[in-house]
């Protein structure tokens, strides 16, 4: 009898991720990607201590490392103080192998994940093959391409982001809402650490008038801004606003170097089900959140360990169907009571409407860094060890448990 055949919709890292889940639990994986070849936008660039954790089984993390910038400590600063609260990740290291933040771009775990899938004969990896539908048909589902081709599986894994065609064909509801503020991203070379006493390389700055969120990759600096209303996506990009922007940074003579500028909205949604049938949803086509705290890909990233082992034993016949729904809908809690509750919190509290109430959830923070206790706790949560926790026995189960 053959091997159990799935289709993954999106070559981003969660369906990277899920490809490579699914292959080592003996299935034959076609993996489907939209663009002609691997989109290498500055989107997600932050690993949490508890996806490396579940990343470790696959071998690929010495490999980021290398590729990316450990973090061991991030921040809370005020524009005009500098450093308020700041957490050593280190006091974790008896809950996780990794210890502090890996900064690395997504495409990067991309790349690493598919050069594997090119010697493994049980993946097969399609660019530029666009989805625009699944259907479950009971014992097996289809996907169908743009193209008018029909792949018919055992199953369908939609890891296609959250405009998911899949998620959409399918019917499922998607509520929630959309925060008023955009956010602008702006990428420079400039080496702010020069300039800026006792930076780390994750910042949370607030300030009476614009909060900003600054963060290093190995090559660049990346800060994110909110954007009212009152301004244009046009004019937020503009060499104008993005200058003065980073002006407000750090003032020099010289105008800044932008490698590069995005804007996007914001939004906490959850997908009704992360399961039909034969159909499984991950990453942001089931749940987008809030990036404060870089949780989504992280999140999107433990749907796939699970998830994917999951599908995996269910088709080996190890699972049965109702294990498989328990474990969606574990994850669908954990989506909305981990992922969403921290990241909305964190908006709440550093994109707050007023400086006053910015201020005083500036200074909660630093109350929270001096408590050794409550620091620990607080952690665990924002570097989603606890979350993780939260589906040990699962991952017991099914044997994908990293170990410490």
């Amino acid at each position: 009898m053959p091997p159990p055949h799935v289709v993954v919709v999106g070559a981003g890292p969660v369906g990277c991720v899920a490809g490579a889940v699914l292959a080592s639990g003996g299935v034959n994986v076609t993996l489907l990607e939209a663009a002609p070849e691997l989109p290498r936008e500055l989107r997600a660039s932050t690993f949490h201590p508890a996806t490396l954790d579940l990343l470790d089984r696959f071998g690929i993390t010495e490999e980021m490392m290398l590729r990316g910038l450990v973090a061991p400590r991030f921040a809370y600063r005020d524009r005009r103080r500098g450093v308020v609260a700041e957490f050593d990740l280190g006091v974790l290291a008896d809950a996780t192998n990794h210890p502090y933040r890996l900064q690395c771009e997504q495409y990067k775990l991309c790349e690493i994940l598919l050069a594997r899938f090119c010697s493994m004969a049980n993946v097969t990896v399609r660019f530029g093959a666009e989805a625009i539908g699944a259907v479950d048909l009971g014992d097996a589902a289809s996907v169908e391409l743009a193209s008018g081709e029909t792949l018919v599986a055992d199953a369908v894994v939609a890891a296609d982001g959250a405009a998911s065609a899949v998620r959409k064909s399918l019917g499922l509801g998607f509520d929630g809402m959309t925060y008023e503020d955009r956010y602008l991203v702006l990428s420079t070379p400039f080496e702010m650490a020069d300039h800026l006493a006792d930076l780390a390389y994750v910042n949370y700055i607030s300030d009476p008038d614009e909060w900003l969120v600054l963060l290093r990759t190995r090559e660049l600096w990346r800060a994110l801004f909110p954007i009212g209303d009152d301004e244009t996506d046009a004019e937020a990009l503009s060499d104008e606003r993005a200058q003065r922007r980073l002006q407000g940074i750090v003032a020099q003579a010289e105008l800044y170097e932008i490698a590069h500028r995005t804007i996007y909205r914001v939004h906490q949604r959850v997908a009704d089900r992360f399961l039909v049938g034969r159909v499984v949803l991950m990453g942001d086509a089931a749940h987008i959140n809030n990036p404060l705290g870089g949780m989504g890909m992280n999140g999107g990233i433990h749907d796939a360990v699970l998830l994917g082992a999951s599908l995996a034993a269910f088709l080996r016949g190890d699972t049965s169907a109702d294990q498989l729904s328990q474990h969606a809908e574990l994850r669908r809690t954990l989506a909305i009571d981990y992922v969403m509750r921290h990241t909305h919190e964190n908006a709440q509290s550093l994109a707050a409407p007023d400086g006053a109430a910015r201020q005083l959830a500036l200074d909660q923070m630093a109350a929270r860094a001096g408590d050794p206790d409550e620091a620990r706790a607080y952690m665990l949560r924002a570097s989603m060890i606890t979350a993780v926790a939260a589906m040990t026995d699962a991952l017991e189960e099914l044997g994908a448990l990293p170990g410490k």
